[in-house]
């Protein structure tokens, strides 16, 4: 699966992504320090699993519709840059939250993530007519994710006051959330469209 945007691609998993993905995994990256810090990344040991766990997806073309993560690459040369996802909050009730990753400080600020998620939000709404919702949840420390969800048309629908605690200090968590109606109404032709 390719979804075109304009500076970059969202797209399947390949073997050439692995090794860079195994970089990005290591201690020590900018990218950490922002995406969930509160929660414990994986160590040293658990990088070969997870790299194998994903060779061997790719190996069977293990793919769900709608997918459940996809690769943010370069339009120009395919590298990989980041990530989009999305997590069950409630299935009982059709409930998704999206993320994103973008790994390398130098690709930040350039509007990738503006597309990414775009792209990643119409697509969702489009493959899964269940979603009535789609929520994105960080923390008031990732002023970056905060102006993109704003960005996009989600609205902050809920503040859960010093629940992240990182480096020995509380920052707020947040919700946000936009609405398939409000989604369509604000790109009726679709998000892709909006981009010129």
């Amino acid at each position: 699966m390719v979804i075109n945007g304009k500076q970059i691609i969202l797209r399947d998993w390949n073997t050439n992504d692995l090794i860079a993905y195994a970089q990005w995994l290591q201690p020590g990256h900018e990218w950490k320090k922002l995406d969930g810090p509160y929660y414990a990344g994986p160590s040293l040991e658990e990088i070969p699993e997870i790299i194998d766990d994903q060779r061997t997806a790719i190996e069977f073309a293990d793919w769900s519709t709608p997918r459940h993560q996809l690769i943010i690459a370069n339009q120009i040369d395919n590298r990989m840059i980041g990530q989009v996802s999305w997590y069950w909050i409630s299935e009982e009730t059709n409930w998704p939250a999206l993320g994103i990753v973008i790994y390398d400080p130098q690709d930040w600020r350039k509007g990738i993530g503006y597309e990414a998620l775009g792209l990643w939000s119409d697509y969702l709404l489009e493959v899964q007519p269940l979603f009535v919702r789609l929520d994105l949840r960080t923390w008031s420390g990732n002023a970056g994710m905060m102006r993109l969800a704003q960005k996009l048309g989600y609205r902050e629908e809920a503040r859960f006051r010093k629940a992240r605690l990182v480096n020995g200090e509380y920052y707020d968590g947040l919700g946000y959330g936009v609405l398939r109606d409000e989604w369509t109404t604000r790109y009726p032709l679709g998000f892709a469209a909006s981009l010129g």
